[in-house]
């Protein structure tokens, strides 16, 4: 009963220390890091796998192994499963990486009103869509902004709108101010560039990574207080590449969401890498929206801005 079931207790330990220590997997072999990161919690998904084998095997030594990766799993991603959403908050926002093939842009822009959100983003906009989310969406946000592949549609005035650049070579992120009742706030918009896992080359983030660091630095440089980012990060709070940006600001989800709120891909989310993030406000609630015609899920926020 003590001496079975070695292997599984072995592979219960290396699971908690890569929980643990995952911070300490190396980015240099094809961002090997990053990729575990952006998946990290479904490191869980093993501690099942490896009850069964214990089970099967009757290993008294492997089930006490367990209970490390059990409560190493619980302390960093039990809280998310405890319901945080509040009430109250003076501003809704939403995002959305519309899909450049999104057969429905029409119905996504429909859905997109019907979240109720007064400020709306809108990613991986096709120039030939534009016209047709500008007329699905006119009725509802009187203003907005499009810079590139990227918009901003909101219920209240916009200015100082101008592209950000986060070296891409072509326009993915921007910057507005919203002029709300509550006072003006700076609105980001970013759409950093797409990452794959390739045989070749590990898990190609590199330009991801340098792209974040211009946003980073575009938001440290920010003159307001208060800073809204809302847009597809390509990756997740826990990835330590996006740190220039995460370092900065408050995940809405982490901090008032219920659940993950796993946004990508739509069929099967299974990570959130779409984000609305915070600076100088408080986040009151967070939510994924219905699916659209689009590959991401849509994802709202209601946050204060009152002092």
């Amino acid at each position: 009963m003590w001496r079975r079931g070695v292997v599984v207790a072995v592979l219960a330990v290396l699971t908690a220390l890569l929980m643990i220590l995952h911070a300490q997997v190396p980015n240099r072999i094809g961002n090997l890091g990053s990729l575990m990161e952006t998946f990290l919690p479904w490191l869980g998904v093993l501690v099942p796998v490896l009850l069964v084998a214990a089970l099967v095997r009757r290993s008294a030594t492997a089930l006490i192994a367990l209970l490390l990766p059990t409560v190493v799993w619980a302390n960093l991603f039990g809280g998310l499963l405890i319901g945080k959403s509040g009430v109250g908050g003076d501003l809704t926002v939403a995002t959305h990486n519309v899909n450049a093939e999104n057969p429905d842009p029409e119905g996504t822009a429909r859905k997109i009103v019907e979240s109720g959100a007064d400020v709306v983003a809108l990613e991986e906009l096709k120039a030939s869509a534009v016209p047709t989310y500008e007329k699905a969406l006119g009725g509802t946000y009187k203003y907005r902004s499009v810079q590139g592949t990227v918009g901003l549609w909101s219920k209240y005035p916009l200015s100082g709108s101008r592209p950000v650049d986060i070296r891409m070579g072509w326009t993915r992120a921007m910057r507005s101010t919203v002029m709300t009742p509550q006072g003006s706030i700076a609105v980001y918009v970013a759409h950093l560039p797409s990452v794959r896992v390739k045989l070749h080359a590990g898990f190609t983030a590199n330009q991801r990574d340098d792209s974040a660091d211009a946003l980073g630095e575009a938001i440290a440089d920010e003159r307001l207080d208060r800073i809204v980012l809302l847009g597809d990060l390509n990756g997740t709070m826990n990835d330590r590449s996006l740190n220039a940006v995460t370092s900065q600001m408050r995940s809405t989800q982490g901090a008032a969401g219920d659940g993950y709120g796993f946004s990508w891909p739509a069929a099967f989310p299974m990570a959130r890498i779409d984000q609305i993030m915070v600076k100088g406000v408080e986040p009151k609630s967070s939510w994924t929206l219905p699916r659209t015609g689009s590959d991401h899920l849509p994802i709202a926020a209601r946050i204060e801005l009152s002092e």
